[in-house]
């Protein structure tokens, strides 16, 4: 297989530092890592020694390489839009590192960008690849389970033990808006993958930690066309956790424990089960013979191998421009609606 030539704009974003581990250790999935640029020049010179890359010293100059086929933007979210326009002028397949951006009009241009280029692109969602959150899918798909009622998905940082996290990009609103908007995008992303695109959000959010991480807690409340809700649930102040998802059935409801950050990489309880689920007409439940993961750090570097697969032609995107833009019309809405304190139409926003 000829090996596909792989840019990095920006290492703001510390995931990828783990699909660059695994492309390095895995030449055999078509990636080959050439060159590095990011806007922090020390930054810069950090990450393209940590991988083996070749220094660029702006981004136009490694966009022009012709080695390079592919790049992946994992820099600071307000630089995101004008790194596609760039990358989708130039030709160049994209990867880009969650959120899409922080405005819809910023979005619509992304969306324009690629349409006009027509190059490939997907955001890198780790939850949508994740073993136990497929299988998840899958039960649902497949209709014993019945008329889905409630989809609760907790998702938590344990933030406040991070040394100095108040003081890095993630929190500052020119470039990241806030903590919500950065990470709780993954799970808005996994109701909109495991769901579809709701109509309406009732949320509530609010700095009740670090006054220097705004926005730290929030919880949001989905509906759906058919009435049903999604329940999403972000604190970025937990110290442990157990259950992340539950989903509520006509007929039985499935249990997915252990699925984030301070859930997954402290020790379990004696018999903890990863991921289980009730049928009532078998009056049983069904405990998943899925590999266990037991750090968040795999669920990240699993998205290496997908990523690969999709730069290389061997699958579709995770998740296009355009769906990346109906997700930030979720996020967006959970301000909306806290802001106003009322129901907040998604097509509003």
């Amino acid at each position: 297989m000829d090996s596909m030539g792989i840019g990095i704009l920006g290492f703001a974003h510390g995931h990828v530092g783990a699909y660059c581990e695994r492309w390095r250790q895995t030449p055999e999935w078509g990636i080959r890592l050439v060159a590095g640029w990011d806007s922090d020049a020390a930054r810069a010179s950090a990450g393209c020694a940590a991988h083996g890359l070749e220094p660029s010293a702006t981004a136009a100059e490694l966009l022009a390489r012709r080695d390079i086929g592919a790049v992946v933007i994992t820099a600071e979210t307000a630089r995101h839009a004008e790194l596609v326009e760039q990358a989708a002028r130039a030709g160049k397949a994209i990867i880009l590192q969650k959120p899409l951006t922080l405005t819809m009009t910023e979005a619509d241009r992304m969306v324009a960008a690629v349409g006009r280029a027509q190059v490939p692109f997907t955001l890198a969602w780790q939850m949508r690849v994740d073993p136990h959150n497929l299988k998840i899918r899958s039960l649902l798909a497949d209709g014993r389970l019945g008329r889905v009622f409630m989809v609760r998905r907790r998702h938590c940082l344990p933030t406040q033990q991070w040394k100095d996290f108040d003081k890095t990009w993630h929190v500052n609103p020119a470039l990241n808006r806030d903590i919500f908007a950065d990470d709780a995008a993954h799970a808005l992303d996994f109701i909109y993958w495991l769901r579809g695109r709701p109509v309406s959000v009732m949320a509530e959010m609010g700095t009740l930690g670090n006054p220097a991480i705004p926005n730290d807690n929030a919880i949001a409340v989905f509906r759906h066309p058919d009435q049903s809700f999604s329940e999403v649930s972000c604190t970025f102040n937990a110290v442990a956790g157990e259950t992340v998802t539950e989903v509520v059935c006509e007929r039985g409801v499935i249990i997915e424990q252990y699925g984030d950050v301070p859930s997954c990489n402290i020790p379990w309880p004696p018999g903890g089960i990863q991921l289980k689920w009730y049928l009532e007409d078998e009056k049983r439940w069904t405990i998943s013979d899925l590999p266990e993961i037991h750090q968040q750090g795999e669920r990240i570097a699993g998205l290496a191998q997908p990523l690969a697969e999709f730069l290389t032609g061997r699958r579709p995107p995770l998740a296009t421009v355009e769906e990346g833009r109906e997700v930030l019309q979720m996020v967006l809405a959970c301000y909306a609606s806290a802001e106003q304190g009322r129901r907040v139409a998604i097509d509003s926003i």
